[in-house]
């Protein structure tokens, strides 16, 4: 019967009285695993940042009402010419207003739904900023500023004033960052905007926006839904656009098209929206992961060959093991024990140098005029990424130390007794 007690001593000893082969085979697990949580931990971090710069300023379903040409062109009604060979060219859409029709029912009817967060309504106008002699083309928003900063990241994204100051100013503006640096204007500062009909109004400037994508902050800015629809002259059921935030994000796709079809109105869901991104999000993680796993089987090669040193190192102890009553099985759960205890020291250790450096990660400065919210670079301290750091660990041990362990206890003592 195995003494476990025995046993474990014997470990011990071979591994305190070879302190430079332990020191080395556990320093080799250390900085394998270290390296492996530092990085995997920066890069999921920054795909994690890079994913909410653009996801999170993107609804989960956006509802419009898209002008199109009619599927069943005039022609096609006629059955004289069914059989006619038909050449219809240009063809283009019917005047339609761009608003969506029964906005505030539908509104009100995704409100009430139980998988929808919120639901905001949108007027979009495409108009021309105006700057003494500065003439800009863009966009005005009109919203729910309120109801936009609780359901997205759109209060971190405006670097000066606030959500609520442009709440309360009837004639208020949050200009986008690069309309105010090519223009040359700040808080308190007028600008006019000219819709395409010619008509102009001024605005005050309360806040400046900077999501972050300069396509987006060179031409479009904000104001109260009430404002715009004030400048266009419109009603105030006069809505362009619904953006939804869903509680379950999964159930987008399918919602979309209940509601396209239910409304007959445009749905795009968030995962048609952003397609390409989500293949560049998909490709990074790839990445990150082939190269995480790569250290991880490169950091088990180093810790196969030294154990496999350390147990031909100790060929005249297991001689004299084997030699005083010892089975080679014992043998063998002699340099297991070894290896394992090399691999858990070694695994904890890594753990907290990994952790250490991503902290130190998280901490260092990262200050650029594109992304005005983000201080430091972005570290994930996901407890998946060390659960797969110290189980590797255990694991690639385990592996190392029983490979040259089960050689070891076949090894015939009297051979080695001899040298031969």
């Amino acid at each position: 019967m195995t003494n476990w007690n025995v046993i474990l001593g014997i470990a011990k000893t071979h591994l305190v009285t070879k302190m430079k082969s332990t020191a080395t085979a556990t320093l080799g697990v250390t900085f394998g695993i270290g390296a492996y949580i530092t990085m995997v931990s920066f890069m999921t971090g920054l795909n994690t940042m890079l994913d909410d710069l653009v996801l999170n300023q993107t609804p989960h379903i956006h509802l419009y009402n898209e002008i199109r040409p009619s599927e069943t062109q005039p022609i096609s009604r006629y059955q004289d010419f069914e059989n006619a060979l038909n050449f219809v060219h240009s063809i283009k859409p019917k005047q339609n207003q761009e608003k969506i029709h029964n906005a505030l029912p539908i509104l009100n009817y995704l409100k009430k739904h139980p998988n929808v967060k919120g639901a905001t309504p949108q007027l979009r106008a495409q108009i021309f900023y105006l700057s003494g002699s500065i003439e800009l083309g863009g966009n005005l928003v009109g919203v729910d500023i309120l109801e936009e900063a609780r359901l997205s990241n759109m209060e971190d994204n405006i670097v000066q004033g606030s959500a609520r100051a442009l709440k309360s100013s009837n004639n208020g503006i949050l200009l986008g960052s690069g309309l105010a640096k090519k223009m040359s204007l700040d808080i308190g500062d007028r600008v006019q905007v000219s819709t395409v009909s010619g008509d102009i109004f001024p605005l005050k400037i309360v806040g400046v926006y900077q999501s972050g994508i300069a396509e987006i902050d060179n031409v479009q800015s904000f104001a109260n839904l009430n404002t715009v629809q004030r400048i266009l002259g419109e009603s105030a059921n006069y809505v362009t656009d619904i953006n939804i935030k869903l509680l379950d994000i999964l159930k987008s796709e399918p919602m979309a098209r209940s509601l396209e079809k239910q409304f007959n109105i445009k749905a795009v869901d968030i995962n048609e929206a952003n397609a390409q991104f989500e293949t560049g999000t998909s490709v990074r993680n790839l990445i990150t992961y082939a190269v995480s796993i790569t250290l991880l089987i490169v950091a088990g090669f180093g810790i196969y060959n030294i154990l496999n040193m350390l147990i031909y190192e100790k060929m005249k102890d297991i001689a004299i093991l084997k030699a005083t009553g010892f089975s080679g099985k014992d043998v063998q759960y002699i340099f297991m024990a070894q290896a394992m205890i090399i691999g858990l020291a070694g695994g904890i250790l890594g753990l907290v140098i990994g952790f250490g450096l991503s902290h130190l990660i998280d901490n260092t400065p990262f200050e650029t005029d594109a992304l005005p919210t983000i201080n430091t670079y972005p570290v994930n301290y996901n407890i998946n990424s060390y659960l797969i750091g110290i189980s590797f660990a255990l694991l690639s041990t385990f592996i190392a130390g029983y490979l040259p362990s089960n050689k070891a206890k076949k090894i015939d003592p009297v051979k080695i007794i001899r040298g031969t």
